[in-house]
């Protein structure tokens, strides 16, 4: 089989995103997490993200699912170096389960960790509308966007750039690369997995959190027109906290509505809601991150 990254199929990036995120149980609190074969430098935070949740969910039982995740990233991971998740099992009682969980690379925390599970029940209901944008058949893919910009990314950023995802993406409102514009601090995507799974909702549920990652942490630095790839802007995620409303299929298209409120003092906030595709609020999603510009870097 062909194992260069653009011929791989849409069926075997997505086995190999839920692979990656499959924790395996190596004591009853403890589970260590896949390595990213194709993973360079830093490891992605949503990756940490979602085997955490994954590694939390498997000290619960399957008839409570994940309403809440808060997470603190400490230090940056390594790609190729094993991640391990000690899980606490805090609070279990009528409705809700509690667990802490303390990601770990080379005997240091990198992440620590928190998360609330609900036994489903009935309730009063009401959400915010679902913003009205193109449908995702109207859109282009950002796969084919970043091939239109291939020839102008720097050398050592293009295998990154131009690889095929397991998530397609299709904004809405494009964003240019290499070009500095300033513009609000907005912007929508749809999204969804490239290839079918099938009904492990917590999988679901983990994949969402790993792709919640994705595009929040760009929105506050719109309105500045600086950019990472122009060695313009340091950026990383401090903390990152979901809370899902509803089950949802990740394989389908989701709406991603993001907005930041607020930068300053080398900080910004995100926040985001997911849509499913028929106007269902399913998560919300807040995301503070360090946004320095360069010539700002402390000496």
């Amino acid at each position: 089989m062909n194992d260069d990254p653009k011929q791989l199929s849409p069926e075997r990036l997505v086995r190999g995103l839920v692979k990656l995120l499959t924790v395996e149980p190596l004591d009853d609190n403890l589970f260590g997490g896949a390595i990213n074969p194709s993973g360079v430098g830093r490891v992605f935070g949503g990756q940490v993200i979602a085997q955490a949740l994954m590694a939390a969910q498997h000290t619960v039982s399957d008839k409570r699912r994940a309403h809440s995740l808060h997470a603190y990233f400490m230090r940056p991971g390594v790609e190729g170096v094993p991640i391990t998740y000690h899980v606490e099992r805090d609070f279990d009682g009528g409705s809700f389960s509690t667990r802490r969980v303390i990601a770990t690379q080379d005997e240091k925390p990198i992440l620590n960790f928190a998360c609330s599970f609900q036994r489903p029940e009935t309730g009063l209901s009401h959400q915010c509308a679902m913003p009205i944008v193109p449908q995702p058949e109207d859109l282009k893919s950002e796969r084919e966007l970043r091939v239109e910009f291939e020839d102008q990314i720097p050398e050592q950023f293009r295998v990154m750039f131009a690889r095929p995802r397991a998530i397609e993406f299709r904004p809405v409102q494009p964003r240019s690369w290499m070009v500095s514009a300033k513009t609000d601090p907005v912007q929508q995507s749809w999204f969804r997995l490239s290839a079918p799974i099938g009904d492990d909702m917590p999988m679901h549920r983990a994949i969402i959190a790993y792709a919640s990652d994705m595009s929040l942490l760009a929105t506050g630095t719109l309105p500045h027109g600086l950019h990472w790839m122009r060695g313009e802007l340091l950026s990383a995620s401090l903390d990152h906290a979901i809370w899902f409303h509803q089950d949802c299929r990740v394989d389908d298209w989701l709406l991603y509505d993001c907005h930041s409120p607020w930068a300053g003092g080398a900080r910004s906030m995100n926040l985001g809601s997911i849509y499913s595709r028929d106007g269902r609020l399913v998560a919300t999603v807040t995301q503070e991150g360090l946004m320095r510009a360069t010539s700002a870097k402390p000496k």
